[in-house]
Parts: C-alpha cells; sequence; structure tokens
C-alpha cells in the first residue's frame, strides 16, 4: 500500500451500525466535516472535529469526527474541503456480508477435496494432497492424512493452529447463534446444522487422524520436508508429507477442542459428539502420563513453520476446564484448580498462549460455583485485562489496543483476539463500553488505519490485493481469494521485502500488500477466525 494512496479521512469501509457510535479519523489540518448521501448528494450531518491526538504507533497526528446522529439507512461518504471518503453503508447488520466471507474463507482453505466452481467460483482446484503421510522417524508407517484446513499461506496442517481456529468458530456459535443461521451456502448444508458446524467438522474430522491410536497423544502438525514455491497452487505441491512427532501441546489443545466440540455438537449429532469427547479422554490420558514433556522442535529435515511452544500449563489448563465443562466430573476439576496455582498467561487468547480459553470455559461452566474463590479470581482478572486493554484504546489515536510494541508479526491476530477478549468482559460484566471498544478494533481491521486499507480481501473499496497465499498467486485469477485476513504491520520487519522497502517506517506503518511479504501479508486460519467471532457479536 503506497502513501500516495492513502485517503486523509479513514473510516470502517463496510460501514457502520444504526445504532452504533459512528467515528471518522482524519488527518488533515482542516476542523469540520459533513456527511453526504450517496444517491441525493444531499448533507445529512456537519460536525467539527475533536482534539488532535499524536499516534506514536502510525508516526501522524489524528483527530475524530463523530456523526452517530446520522442513523438513516442508506450509503454514505464524508467530505472535508478537497478530501472525501469511500461510501459506505449504515444499516442494522452491515456485517453480514462480511460475516459470511469469513467463514466462506474456511471452505477456500479446506484440503484434500476439490473445490467445485459451483461453490468456489474462479478460486477452484483439483483435490490435494490425498496421498498417505508418513510417520516421521517411522518410515513403514504410513497413515491417512487428507482433509482439514491448510493452515495459511502454504499447505501445512497444524494440531495447536487448528484447535484454536474451530475453538473460537464453536464459541462464536455458542455465543451469537442467531449470528450464525444463515447458510453461506457450503457442499453439506442441509438446513439442519448451521454451516459453521459443518465447516468445523471438516477440520475436527483430520485432527481425528492426527491422534496416534495407541497413546492417544496427538502428532503436531502434517507437512511436506519443505514449503512449495509461492505460485504452486495446492493439486501440485505433490512432496511426501510427513506427522511430526507427538507434543504436549497439540495434545493439550487436542484435548480442549474436542471436549468443547462434545457440547457443541450434541443436540445435532449425539454419536459425533460422543466420538470428540472419547476422543478428548485419551488425549486427556496422554497427557497425565506424559506430565513434564520437552517442548516442540522440528525434526533437522523439515524447515516448515515450527510452531514451537516451550509451555504447555496453558494448553493443559484449557483442556482441564473444557473436559470438567463437558462432563462435569470433579477429576477434572481439581486437575483445574492445581493448575490454576501455576504461572502462566491466564487471559491470552493465541495459538502459542491458550490459557485464556481455559480461562473463559470455567468461567461460562455453569457447574461453577460463581462464588468460589478461583471463580472471583479468574473473573477479575479477565475483567482486569480487558480494562486494561479499553483504557490502552483510548489513548491510542486509531483507537484499538496495541502500542507500539505491540505490532508484531500476526499482530492482526492481536486486534482480533484483544476484542474477543474485550467481548467476554462484556458477557461477564454487562458493560456495553467493552463491547464499544471491540468494535472500534473491527473497525481499525476494515480501513480505520492510518493505511486506509481493508486488511481483509475482497472487503471494503481498498482491501487487500496481493496477499501471501499461494492459491492467490498461482491461480491465474486477477482477485485474491475473498475473505482472508491479512496478518498487518510488523514493525520487526522479518522479510526481505519489508527490510528492502519500509525502513524507518512508523510501527503501524510496517506492512506491504505484496505476495512477498510473508511477515505482514501472509493469510492463516487463526487470524480469521478471532475476525468472525467479532463480528457474529454484531451480526445478531
Amino acid at each position: 500500500m503506497s502513501e500516495c494512496g492513502t485517503r486523509m479521512i479513514t473510516l470502517n469501509q463496510i460501514g457502520y451500525p444504526v445504532d452504533g457510535q459512528k467515528i471518522a479519523l482524519f488527518t488533515s489540518s482542516e476542523s469540520e466535516f459533513k456527511v453526504i448521501e450517496v444517491i441525493s448528494g444531499a448533507v445529512v450531518f456537519e460536525g467539527r472535529l475533536g482534539n488532535s491526538v499524536e499516534d506514536g504507533a502510525s508516526g501522524v497526528t489524528v483527530r475524530k469526527g463523530d456523526f452517530s446522529e446520522v442513523q438513516q439507512p442508506g450509503q454514505y461518504r464524508i467530505e472535508q474541503g478537497k478530501h472525501r471518503s469511500g461510501a459506505f453503508i449504515i444499516t442494522d447488520r452491515p456485517y453480514h456480508d462480511l460475516q459470511q466471507g469469513l467463514l466462506k474463507a474456511f471452505y477456500y482453505y479446506r484440503c484434500g477435496v476439490e473445490l467445485t466452481e459451483e461453490y468456489a467460483g474462479p478460486w477452484s482446484h483439483k483435490a490435494c494432497h490425498t496421498a498417505e503421510g508418513i510417520v516421521y522417524g517411522k518410515p513403514e508407517l504410513k497413515l491417512d492424512s487428507s482433509g482439514g484446513w491448510h493452515d495459511a499461506g502454504d499447505y501445512g496442517k497444524y494440531s495447536g493452529p487448528g484447535a484454536k481456529a474451530v475453538a473460537d468458530l464453536l464459541l462464536a456459535y455458542e455465543m451469537y447463534p442467531s449470528a450464525l443461521l444463515s447458510p453461506i451456502p457450503l457442499p453439506e448444508s442441509d438446513g439442519h446444522t448451521p454451516d459453521v458446524l459443518l465447516e468445523c467438522k471438516v477440520e475436527l474430522d483430520w485432527l481425528f487422524k492426527m491422534q496416534e491410536a495407541e497413546t492417544g497423544g496427538v502428532y503436531h502438525k502434517l507437512t511436506t520436508l519443505n514449503f512449495p514455491g509461492l505460485d504452486v497452487m495446492p493439486e501440485d505441491d505433490t512432496a511426501a508429507l510427513y506427522f511430526s512427532p507427538v507434543s504436549a501441546a497439540a495434545t493439550g489443545d487436542f484435548a480442549g477442542v474436542m471436549a468443547l466440540a462434545s457440547r457443541i455438537y450434541k443436540p445435532f449429532n449425539h454419536s459425533y459428539a460422543q466420538k470428540c469427547l472419547d476422543a478428548a479422554v485419551a488425549a486427556w490420558g496422554w497427557l497425565e502420563t506424559h506430565p513434564i514433556v520437552p517442548g516442540f522442535n522440528n525434526p533437522s529435515e523439515i524447515t516448515t513453520g515450527e510452531y514451537g511452544d516451550e509451555q504447555d500449563l496453558d494448553e493443559r489448563f484449557w483442556a482441564a476446564a473444557e473436559m470438567y465443562r463437558a462432563t462435569g466430573e470433579e477429576v477434572y476439576h481439581k486437575a483445574f484448580e492445581q493448575l490454576a496455582e501455576e504461572s502462566f498467561p491466564k487471559y491470552m487468547l493465541g495459538w502459542g498462549d491458550m490459557g485464556g480459553y481455559g480461562s473463559i470455559a470455567y468461567l461460562l461452566n455453569d457447574k461453577v460455583d460463581k462464588e468460589s474463590a478461583l471463580y472471583l479470581s479468574l473473573q477479575e482478572g479477565l475483567l482486569t485485562e480487558a480494562q486494561r486493554l479499553l483504557d490502552q484504546s483510548r489513548q491510542e489515536g486509531y483507537l484499538i489496543s496495541l502500542k507500539e510494541e505491540d505490532y508484531i508479526w500476526g499482530s492482526n491476530m492481536l486486534v482480533m483476539n484483544n476484542a474477543m477478549l474485550l467481548l467476554f468482559a462484556e458477557h461477564l460484566s454487562g458493560d456495553s463500553s467493552f463491547a464499544a471498544c471491540a468494535l472500534d478494533h473491527l473497525h481499525y481491521l476494515m480501513g480505520r488505519n492510518v493505511l486506509d486499507i481493508s486488511y481483509v480481501t475482497g472487503f471494503g473499496d481498498k482491501s487487500v490485493m496481493h496477499p501471501h497465499h499461494r492459491p492467490s498467486v498461482g491461480d491465474n485469477v486477477d482477485a485474491p481469494v475473498p475473505g482472508l485476513v491479512s496478518g498487518g504491520p510488523d514493525r520487526g520487519l522479518h522479510d526481505d521485502y519489508v527490510v528492502e522497502h519500509l525502513q524507518g517506517k512508523p510501527a503501524a506503518q510496517c506492512f506491504a500488500d505484496h505476495e512477498l511479504s510473508y511477515s505482514t501479508n501472509e493469510v492463516t486460519i487463526y487470524w480469521n477466525s478471532p475476525a468472525l467471532f467479532v463480528t457474529a457479536r454484531f451480526n445478531q
């Protein structure tokens, strides 16, 4: 994204809810602005900008323009002298199509099946990665490895990140079911089971294949030895696949998400729910018999994404909470209580820090004594962290919770994970200010940022066009696969392209909409999943 293409009025490029706060951000020196109804050209609102905020992370001075008084549904734009914004809508549910696109993206990530033109449009491709995979270190042992979702811009499949993505989607359905009733549609759509659960089943069915039958442990990942070229389509990636060794982190994540799934699927498919719970119990058994396990490291021959994780207390914590919620058995409650005494992050929602999922599972559990010291401690801790995010957002020019040092590889995951935590705080406290702050994070993702770019492919009038995503590069279709969340600014400049082009940029401007910038413009399932959760909250 070049600076010359950046507008001086930035906003959510989709639009705003009728009854919600509506703020655009301005970097010009003028003080007044107008809201124009697009079709008639009529001025429907005139306002003045607020005080200037020096935004260190973005390197610009920002002023807010509040036009919340505009509540008539329609299409609008903002003008300020010679400057104008893109067009946007005001309606009751402005993010319905966005939510559908974020969910449909998981269909495009599917592995092992043909994506037909009927459902994939121009982004169709043949079935891929259908060969058996080799268990690393046991070349004679080959197992069915097909199915699930590609993890990111490459074709690897990873147990921990996959579990995080599924958990976000299942929690979105549990928290906001009315938002997730519309079919996408999918090939499996049946008018009975919501599409979000049908799509999650694709990944859960693959995760079953990652569980070692004789032990209950879970293989860390399934990849080729090395990444294929950037323009290689999935069906042309025919190198041998390898199951990397079992890890405690993957096994804990597996136990957590399978126990969660057993609850969610029970009303729709009792036998499938039981299969999930049985798999979770087996994984928990492995964790009990392996209390101290070294963190995962790539075998020497494998150079694909490691997803190394030296700390497995958080995954065990999540697993215990979900097992207790699914079964009500005190053995899991006691294990959770013991793990809660250990020191590790308990309110983070990243693939490597899953403690937040454990705290949330416990706080949402109806079986728990709401007056117990542990419940009250976890509730206070989560609300304190949410308040910190809220306070931080109010200090930043672009109204999100990231400090300058938080613009790391995958910063947009932090943006959306923080928004998720804010929404859980809203649920626990009833305080709507947490939800308003979460919506500000969605506004950032959808264009109200210093680069004036929607970080979701295919949504917004200036969206990411060149993601580091092999199918989008290799398919000879000009538009990228839609609905993919880009990683976002990374002040660390972790790839050669940004090292060459972004030296000296402020943190929030360290982004390149270029296929070679894997550290800023790659896409992944677990960046899409929290974005869908947040969008669902505002699509009820």
